[in-house]
């Protein structure tokens, strides 16, 4: 279930509960029984775990923000504990960066 907010010329703002999608653009207002009609608001993401608030902010701020690496990680492979990869003897004496 839904909660759907109406808004009546007499009376005001009321909220009204339907299964999702069902709502219609036209409501009776509970009090004066005037057609009213309904406002779109934003969506409450603000009630989400911190966990996945940070996830929704992280995301948001890689989109027109992106991260810049200047340097490879310290860490090869990325895991802790990880060693550098064994190099093939076979280039052993070919230039590196």
């Amino acid at each position: 279930m839904a909660t759907y907010g109406y808004q009546c010329d007499f009376d005001g703002p009321f909220d009204i509960t339907q299964p999702i999608g069902t709502a219609p653009e036209l409501t009776s207002c509970p009090t004066c029984g005037e057609p009213a009609a309904r406002v779109y608001t934003v969506p409450m993401l603000g009630f989400a775990s911190r966990g996945r608030m940070a996830v929704l902010d992280h995301v948001e701020a890689s989109r027109t923000e992106p991260a810049v690496v200047s340097s490879p990680s310290p860490n090869p492979g990325g895991r802790p504990g990880a060693s550098a990869p064994r190099l093939d003897p076979r280039t052993s004496r070919l230039p590196r960066p």
